[in-house]
């Protein structure tokens, strides 16, 4: 995904927005403000109401599900193809799930009364975001079944090369403790599976900072999961 970004100069644009056609894109900015996402702030908590829209241009946001009071697994991840808050779609106004910052940077933000409004406005901005709900919908499926299927070791590297394609960089800021939480396992078992990565030297990790070394071998050790998403998107969405 880094790739086709990068090479359609739209790095780092939100590439939902940039698909649509120029008029409608142009509208909906416009409605938009600039923001600066911070690292860990929570954007939306789930059953409450969603008051506003994001589009990360430079920022990706992990949508959280809540298991029981000391649990909590990420079941999607979304960053500059996509948006936040797309449950307005379906007419429904209450976030399902939480919304953390797990990349901090910028952002576009829209007021959901604005947002639904041009929804109705445009059956081609509704039809484009309907694909990317579809895809969203896919995703947070897949992801909560590789959670109960996958071994973590290949769970870690489909988890670190979707964030380094959200993140538009092989390093990126990341602690054990937040990568526990996110794949919804004890830090030893995320501790083991980071060992072995580094000894066959795919990444280094030191100190909050993860920096991906071997790409394609990463590719290799992860599950079918990661490839499988970015197929979905491609045929779908571009």
């Amino acid at each position: 995904m880094t790739a086709r970004i990068a090479a359609a100069g739209l790095a780092p644009a939100n590439l939902l927005l940039a698909g649509l056609r120029a008029g409608d894109r142009r509208r909906l900015m416009a409605q938009c403000e600039p923001v600066e996402l911070d690292f860990e702030e929570v954007l939306y908590e789930a059953g409450e109401r969603i008051r506003h829209v994001y589009f990360p241009t430079a920022s990706f946001v992990s949508l959280i599900t809540v298991v029981d009071k000391g649990s909590n697994l990420e079941v999607g991840l979304v960053g500059t193809e996509g948006m936040l808050g797309s449950s307005l779609l379906l007419g429904v106004e209450v976030a399902s799930l939480r919304g953390l910052v797990q990349g901090a940077g910028p952002a576009l933000r829209m007021d959901a009364p604005a947002f639904l409004r041009e929804l109705k406005r445009s059956p081609a901005i509704r039809k484009r975001l309907n694909l990317y709900l579809f895809v969203l919908m896919t995703q947070i499926t897949h992801m909560a079944a590789c959670a109960r299927y996958h071994l973590v070791e290949a769970r870690l590297a489909r988890w670190l090369l979707m964030t380094r394609d959200r993140a538009h960089s092989n390093e990126f800021r990341l602690t054990q403790e937040f990568l526990a939480y996110m794949l919804g396992v004890r830090r030893a078992g995320i501790t083991r599976a980071a060992s072995n990565l580094q000894k066959r030297r795919m990444i280094r990790y030191s100190r909050g900072s993860m920096r991906i070394l071997d790409g394609r071998g990463l590719e290799g050790v992860s599950c079918e999961c990661y490839a499988n998403a970015a197929q979905l998107y491609a045929r779908v969405m571009v």
